[in-house]
């Protein structure tokens, strides 16, 4: 009799979660890429990955009456540094700038309605805003779902109406702000198109490999 294979109940997958940063390719192919949705428009406490765990953690309630309007989370194996510094330096000009040190955030335009984050979404970049957090360059990328029937077919951030763009720039400029504070070091330096998106991620997927190392 023979003896059974020990191999042969062996899972055809690995038998953990990836980690949401460090374990997903950034890539989907074909001009889309994967994002990782911490946050979605209906949510009044803000998550945010756990560094460490890649567990989706409560960070805080959101203070204040502002929601962020699109799906929100970031692009894996992005990381914000020297790369991505310099290039928000040589666009908008100043010193002192540097990275965040987080990954790179993305905005995601969608129809449906989500009821909760922690899940990774297809999208593809159509522009950007290049937002400054006191001497931090912390870009936040604009994209649509991968296939969404309402915005899928936009290509380049010009497709967005001014209100949109508009409820995306109060969100950034006031998520932080106190009542009682009137000197606030947030700025949107620039609102950027598909091309510079493009270049934006690939720095901060150079800077990801510069501190982590390269990655399957």
């Amino acid at each position: 009799m023979k003896s059974k294979d020990p191999k042969s109940n062996a899972a055809p997958f690995p038998l953990f979660q990836a980690h949401p940063w460090h374990g997903v390719p950034p890539s989907a192919g074909d001009g889309v890429y994967n994002a990782f949705i911490e946050i979605v428009p209906t949510d009044v406490v803000k998550y945010e990955i756990d560094k460490p765990s890649g567990q989706l953690r409560l960070d805080r309630p959101q203070r204040f009456s502002s929601l962020c309007p699109t799906l929100y989370g970031f692009i894996p194996q992005t990381y914000c540094g020297d790369q991505v510094a310099a290039r928000c330096v040589a666009r908008i000009g100043g010193a002192s700038i540097e990275g965040d040190g987080d990954p790179l955030d993305v905005c995601v335009l969608t129809e449906k309605t989500i009821v909760h984050g922690g899940f990774l979404a297809r999208m593809r970049p159509i522009g950007g805003l290049r937002m400054i957090d006191g001497n931090q360059a912390d870009d936040k990328i604009v994209a649509v779902l991968d296939s969404d029937l309402s915005y899928g077919h936009w290509e380049d951030i010009a497709a967005c109406p001014p209100g949109l763009m508009d409820r995306l720039k109060h969100y950034f400029l006031s998520y932080k702000r106190s009542p009682e504070v009137s000197d606030h070091s947030v700025r949107i330096a620039e609102v950027y198109d598909r091309a510079e998106a493009l270049k934006v991620i690939e720095l901060s997927l150079a800077d990801y490999r510069a501190e982590f190392g390269v990655r399957k």
